[in-house]
């Protein structure tokens, strides 16, 4: 008789994930808040981040734009465990909120649906929402958090909406200076190509300070050249990268697709699984936690491939506009006074009907904002010898980055581009030429 010797499988003493940025990301078992980490990352509703583009539409302007909210979330975990970590062996009685931080840093973006931020304009959902409606109703990340302490979910929700009494926390996970920004204006310019938005991690990790009186975040006044380098990045990724004219034209093209879409399955005339169906038919505040988990990039990627065989020739056509990258052009009217914009905006509908295209999905005015430095959670507040100073206070660099920087965009196919630059004298690869007494032409009239 042959006898199998029989070990015990214990779980191996640590967990592994290689990220682009931040190297290797080990979490020890042993560790009770990092042994819930991985608990938590190994969710069904936490892989389904997997399948969410981090930047949504960018990848068809920046082709290496394929990162997912997966990745970024563990990024954010990170940034957010080296910080805290580093905080906590000059203040020992920051300890107990080593989970709160860590798995606030983790979940952050867990409620993102399709597509991400542009997913949210289509759909007018809100992934705050759905974070912490996920973190109540999910049964698998509920029972985690609970099991670990019954408290916590209560107390990520007060993080999330900026109400937890210890303001560090929060600051951590959601401020102008907090870790998701740090890892995400890194990982964006990596993944887009854009030197531009690369910061200076190592040394803004190392001005990070704790001040005890008010319990808040505060930056040690030797970082203040690494904070205002990082806003600076921060608002030319903004400028250049987040609000890059064709990242708004795809955007509005698909969102036009799904809009036409929303009005063909009103009248049966469409053919959509119960998940994509839910989604055109209620917004995004109020679907099923079901049909909400159940939606992702892959799945609403299959419909349009579908919908691009449609009897429907605007769907058609819109769909197979965005999977081929037969995108839209946008043009920047920021110039031209909010008359002259509404007077080029029905030129260019009059063009299209010309053209027997339906102006109500081939043209429209876009806003991009690109928001200036507020006090956003208290700002950023430097730690000097006169005690707690606003950086914006003593930062004239920072004073110039407060305005908000607003342009405005007309989207259109590229069969109507020379005439819309003619009535202009804009054109789509020459911005800076624009004068604001630029007018728009009247031959449209005759």
């Amino acid at each position: 008789m042959n006898l199998r010797c029989w070990r015990v499988q214990y779980p191996p003493p640590s967990r592994t994930y290689h990220d682009p940025l931040h190297g290797a990301i080990t979490l020890a078992t042993q560790d009770p808040v990092e042994a819930l980490l991985i608990q938590l990352v190994d969710t069904p509703e936490f892989q389904r981040l997997r399948r969410i583009r981090q930047l949504g539409t960018a990848n068809l302007t920046f082709h290496g734009a394929e990162g997912s909210r997966f990745t970024h979330s563990l990024g954010v975990m990170q940034v957010a465990r080296r910080a805290f970590d580093r905080l906590m062996t000059h203040y020992p009685q920051l300890q107990p909120y080593r989970a709160l931080v860590l798995c606030g840093a983790l979940l952050h973006d867990i409620g993102h649906g399709p597509f991400s931020h542009t997913g949210e304009e289509i759909f007018q959902s809100h992934h705050e929402i759905w974070t912490r409606r996920i973190l109540r109703e999910a049964p698998a990340v509920r029972q985690l958090l609970d099991g670990f302490d019954p408290a916590l979910v209560s107390q990520l929700e007060q993080v999330y909406l900026k109400t937890f009494e210890f303001p560090l926390v929060s600051q951590l996970i959601s401020s102008q200076l907090d870790c998701d920004r740090l890892d995400y204006l890194l990982r964006d310019s990596y993944f887009t190509g854009a030197s531009y938005g690369q910061l200076d991690l190592e040394r803004i990790l190392m001005a990070l300070d704790y001040d005890p009186q008010t319990q808040q975040l505060v930056v040690a006044q030797k970082g203040q050249a690494a904070i205002e380098h990082y806003l600076v990045v921060r608002y030319f990724m903004y400028a250049q990268i987040y609000n890059h004219p064709k990242n708004l034209a795809s955007a509005w093209g698909l969102a036009q697709a799904f809009r036409r879409a929303r009005v063909l399955l009103a009248s049966e005339q469409l053919a959509a699984d119960q998940t994509v169906s839910a989604w055109l038919t209620h917004t995004g505040l109020e679907l099923s936690l079901t049909d909400y988990l159940a939606a992702d990039d892959i799945r609403f990627t299959y419909h349009l491939q579908q919908w691009q065989h449609s009897q429907d020739s605007i769907l058609s056509d819109l769909c197979r506009r965005y999977l081929d990258r037969n995108l839209l052009k946008a043009l920047d009217i920021s110039a031209l006074d909010n008359d002259q914009q509404q007077e080029l905006f029905t030129y260019s509908q009059h063009l299209l009907r010309n053209q027997g295209l339906n102006p109500d999905y081939y043209t429209g005015l876009q806003v991009a904002l690109t928001r200036g430095y507020t006090l956003y959670q208290r700002g950023i507040n430097l730690l000097t010898r006169k005690g707690l100073i606003e950086i914006s206070e003593v930062s004239a660099l920072v004073q110039t980055l407060i305005q908000p920087f607003r342009r405005t965009w007309i989207i259109f196919p590229v069969s109507i581009e020379l005439e819309l630059t003619m009535a202009t004298g804009l054109h789509p690869q020459d911005q800076n030429q624009q004068s604001s007494q630029r007018g728009v032409s009247k031959d449209y009239k005759r």
